[in-house]
């Protein structure tokens, strides 16, 4: 009885532990972009938005696709929180690649997604589900190290020190960066989100294919930067990236809002 006991603990620390070391944009990350992405809602998608998640906000049903990973019920998910590409693409290498792409990854889901979404007969579970997976993978393509390495799962297996702990490099991107900060999320859009209607239009006509080529090449320059043992130099890492971290967060948040406006507006 006391092994049995002690086995359902561990599976239950393995069941809470596996979901963080797979997520991307950590729960602070996630509920950035999605505040950003409602502050720029028509008043059409708004309410069409708010017909199908209640009173729960895009910012706090942007964490739901990672919280679900603790149930074995939801593991078919997995994969479409990420694309692989194990180079640096340029764009029509980008494009040709996305064109032939029949996996299940983040890049065709979020095609079947907002094809589901656009149904006149949608069930109402199978369209809270559709939104809440929408939400969150667009946000997710906008953390580079989601479109990094299949070789080293984004990132996941290149183990470097932080503050003088062991991490890894996805962990860093996820919310360390962010957690630094010391900022709630409300408080950090405060502070990020400053965008021009023009800047707001240009992010908004671009493909999916140019968001998964921008973070890939930022992926790049991540994965030249730091390598396997590395011991980083916290505050100089801060400040070298954080810019393009913000620039990524807030550039999810209004291409998610121009996607949903597109769909219900």
């Amino acid at each position: 009885m006391k092994i049995s006991i002690f086995k359902k603990i561990l599976l239950g620390i393995a069941i809470i532990y596996l979901p963080v070391q797979t997520m991307a944009w950590g729960t602070n990350g996630h509920r950035i972009s999605g505040q950003i992405a409602d502050s720029y809602l028509t008043p059409k998608a708004r309410a069409a938005i708010k017909a199908i998640l209640g009173d729960e906000s895009i910012a706090m049903t942007s964490n739901w696709a990672d919280f679900i990973k603790s149930d074995p019920a939801y593991n078919y998910l997995y994969n479409w929180h990420f694309v692989n590409f194990d180079q640096t693409y340029s764009y029509p290498e980008m494009q040709a690649f996305l064109k032939q792409d029949t996996a299940t990854d983040a890049y065709t889901k979020i095609v079947f997604l907002t094809g589901q979404l656009k149904k006149k007969d949608l069930k109402k579970d199978q369209k809270l589900l559709c939104l809440r997976m929408l939400i969150h993978i667009v946000e997710d393509v906008h953390q580079p190290l989601h479109t990094g390495h299949l070789s080293d799962k984004g990132g996941n297996d290149v183990k470097v020190m932080w503050y003088d702990k062991e991490t890894n490099l996805h962990s860093i991107w996820d919310s360390q960066m962010i957690d630094a900060q010391q900022l709630s999320y409300t408080e950090y859009v405060m502070a990020i989100n400053h965008t021009t209607l023009a800047q707001r239009a240009e992010w908004q006509k671009a493909p999916v294919s140019q968001w998964l080529f921008e973070s890939n090449q930022i992926a790049g320059k991540i994965y030249a930067d730091t390598k396997n043992g590395d011991k980083v130099n916290t505050y100089r890492y801060i400040f070298k990236n954080l810019a393009t971290m913000n620039s990524q967060l807030v550039k999810g948040g209004v291409r998610l809002a121009g996607l949903l406006n597109q769909i219900f507006g």
